[in-house]
């Protein structure tokens, strides 16, 4: 066993629900209000996960964080002796904030942190830093819940370093691995990491979008860059182009998404983006001695609406034992014509991408989230594979404790109504409960209590 990559995905939660939350997510605003099937959104990710484990891919897999938050509710002010009584309080003024506090949002882990392996740090070690998701109102509320997640699935101080979510401020907006894009050669040498800002605050030189707000700052990435030790001359900062912001494209991984020596993008990914690639592509090629596949496609070929639809660049580039590739497409891309012939084209050409496969994500992608949203990427060496918490490698033995988990705690359907059945409560938290005895992981950190 060698140096892998892994893919932590988020296990959809059982309050999954289509409140339209995320502003400038227009999949999230076009389902909201409607009803979810919740049990069916996580056998789903399920399954993917199950896919990705047969081609020989690292998968793990990681718990959803505990929803509702009471709390959250009771610091802003809403009172009552008991949970339900809190929510109902809430409702009466600002049912918005319940819907936040049941949000299953969690699920999309490429947010939950930016992950830097060994190889790239000067320390040597892995870091990851837990993103504030601090532009919408409902992921704000994840960040120090997945900094206790992740410092305990990562516990050996010697091979990891878990940083806490930037400090919250919309100067530091920080949405994680979704706007962060790792090339390289060998998995187990340096790579090059390309970190994608969506606006420069307080410079009003800087291009900047008029319809949706960026949801990263480049005072954000340098940050991360300052905590993992990067060495500055493997790193690149370019900014999202406002145009595809303003089109829905509200993180980097809508319209752009890179593996080892390829890097699928969309003409309209990046400012002055043909500069942009040529520097990577000189930078890549001088480093490694071999080129670098940029796989770009125009507005010509598929457009905007097109993108968001399909999302076609939120597929999972994976590359498998034999050193091939595969590409991991939401079931819309075979289904809309434009992202097909993009995948045609991909497997036409000489390039490492040798297989497309199609999953239907069909409840991640009608709340905005598709394969990639659901996983986060990190490198482990051998040795660090087996420091981290073992209970979350999936097995066959354990995706078959997964579905039975599901089957059992999760409700076929949730309308937004549903937030107010007091028994969502309980079943949520016993559902964490029981999980946590799947993954072997303390129910306090499940219940983050």
């Amino acid at each position: 066993m060698t140096t892998r990559e892994f893919n932590f995905d988020g296990l959809i939660g059982p309050t999954h629900n289509y409140s339209g939350l995320s502003f400038g997510n227009i999949a999230s605003a076009k389902h909201q209000n409607q009803t979810s099937h919740p049990r069916a959104a996580a056998l789903q990710g399920l399954e993917k996960m199950k896919t990705l484990a047969a081609m020989g891919i690292g998968q793990c897999v990681l718990p959803p964080l505990r929803r509702p938050r009471i709390e959250f509710l009771r610091q802003l002010g809403f009172q009552g002796r008991t949970a339900t009584e809190v929510i109902h309080a809430a409702l009466k003024q600002a049912p918005q904030l319940v819907a936040a506090s049941y949000s299953a949002a969690s699920m999309w882990t490429a947010n939950a942190a930016t992950v830097s392996p060994s190889a790239d740090c000067s320390d040597n070690r892995v870091h990851l830093t837990a993103a504030n998701l601090n532009s919408t109102l409902h992921r704000s509320l994840e960040g120090p819940s997945t900094a206790k997640l992740l410092r305990t699935i990562f516990s050996d101080s010697e091979e990891f370093f878990v940083h806490n979510p930037l400090p919250s401020s919309v100067a530091l907006v920080d949405e994680g691995a979704a706007n962060h894009t790792r090339l390289c050669d060998d998995l187990g040498g340096p790579g090059l990491e390309l970190f994608v800002y969506g606006s420069i605050p307080n410079s009003p030189d800087s291009p900047s979008p008029k319809k949706f707000p960026s949801r990263q700052s480049l005072l954000a990435s340098q940050s991360v860059v300052r905590h993992h030790d990067l060495r500055l001359n493997n790193v690149f900062f370019w900014q999202q182009n406002p145009d595809a912001i303003d089109a829905g494209v509200f993180h980097n991984d809508v319209i752009s998404v890179g593996n080892q020596n390829v890097l699928l993008t969309h003409e309209m990914a990046f400012v002055e983006q043909a500069k942009c690639l040529k520097s990577l592509s000189s930078v890549y090629e001088i480093r490694y001695e071999k080129p670098l596949h940029v796989i770009e496609f125009s507005a010509d070929e598929i457009s905007m609406e097109d993108t968001v639809k399909s999302y076609l660049f939120n597929s999972q580039l994976v590359t498998r034992p034999d050193g091939k590739m595969s590409l991991v497409c939401p079931i819309e891309c075979e289904e809309i014509a434009s992202a097909q012939k993009c995948t045609e084209r991909i497997l036409s050409e000489d390039n490492p991408v040798d297989e497309v496969k199609f999953l239907n994500l069909r409840q991640s992608m009608n709340n905005g989230g598709g394969p990639a949203c659901l996983r986060l990427r990190v490198v482990l060496t051998e040795a660090q594979q087996s420091k981290i918490h073992q209970g979350i490698i999936l097995t066959e033995t354990l995706a078959a404790e997964l579905e039975s988990w599901i089957k059992k705690h999760y409700r076929e359907s949730i309308h937004p109504d549903d937030l107010l059945d007091p028994e969502l409560i309980a079943e949520s938290y016993g559902a964490l409960e029981a999980l946590a005895d799947i993954l072997r992981l303390p129910t306090a950190v499940l219940l983050d209590r």
